[in-house]
């Protein structure tokens, strides 16, 4: 299992949510170039970049995140308003390592059908392309977490499977910003639904004995954030867990 830091984007500034509410959003003085800077200096090779306007469907920050994406050599998992497989096609082609997928995915049926038949090969799908699950009680949301979808979770899981896309990103959105641990009981039953999924947890790790404790259930990989801000996980702690676990990006 290896840990991806977490950059999440709100009005070109970098900022952390608690429980998805744009409300309740900490903003820190730092930028997102400065930010990159840190990670790259400090030998970390991938980085998570959320767009949190396009997430609910305000493209005002894109040019500025995608001048400043192509510009690094770190790998890029990226999200936040992609909505259209043009899109998805159009990040691919400029060297975004993967693409994430959430709203589009969740409102539109025929969306992954559509990518699967239009950029995907099964290993192309499970590689690039990571289909972002936001669960709020077990109950999936989208746009921004603000709307809730009737569709049950592990049928959703399944259908995606189905469609040759193996990789998903799962925030427990209960956990999300409160650095009060990481959804174990979430991502255990995701995990014992579907064993052989790449799951990337995401939400409320606040120290190395919660990226251990999602180790034991084998998860892919773990998004951080807030924990490195607030200074709870240091950089050099991820740098030095990603170089034991020997995983190759």
């Amino acid at each position: 299992m290896y840990i991806i830091p977490a950059i999440d984007i709100l009005d070109k500034k970098v900022v952390r949510l608690r429980e998805g509410n744009y409300e309740q959003a900490t903003f820190y003085d730092v930028t997102l170039e400065e930010m990159i800077e840190k990670y790259q200096s400090n030998g970390t090779e991938f980085v998570h970049i959320i767009d949190l306007n396009g997430a609910k469907g305000d493209f005002s920050n894109q040019e500025y995140l995608f001048d400043i994406i192509h510009k690094t050599d770190m790998k890029v998992q990226y999200g936040g308003g992609v909505r259209s497989i043009e899109m998805v096609k159009e990040l691919i082609a400029a060297g975004i390592h993967r693409v994430i997928v959430g709203t589009q995915a969740i409102t539109n049926p025929d969306f992954l059908t559509q990518l699967s038949k239009a950029v995907c090969g099964k290993e192309q799908c499970s590689d690039q392309v990571v289909v972002a699950i936001d669960v709020l009680d077990e109950v999936i949301k989208y746009s921004g977490w603000m709307e809730s979808s009737p569709i049950r979770l592990m049928d959703y899981v399944d259908s995606c499977l189905n469609l040759g896309f193996f990789r998903f990103l799962c925030t427990d959105i209960n956990k999300d910003g409160k650095l009060a641990g990481a959804g174990l009981d979430l991502y255990t039953k995701l995990m014992e639904h579907s064993p052989f999924i790449k799951l990337i947890a995401s939400g409320g790790i606040s120290s190395m004995d919660d990226i251990k404790a999602l180790q034991e259930i084998k998860v892919e990989a773990c998004v951080v954030g807030k924990a490195i801000y607030e200074g709870h996980i240091t950089i050099e702690e991820i740098q030095d867990w990603n170089l034991k676990s020997l995983i190759s990006f």
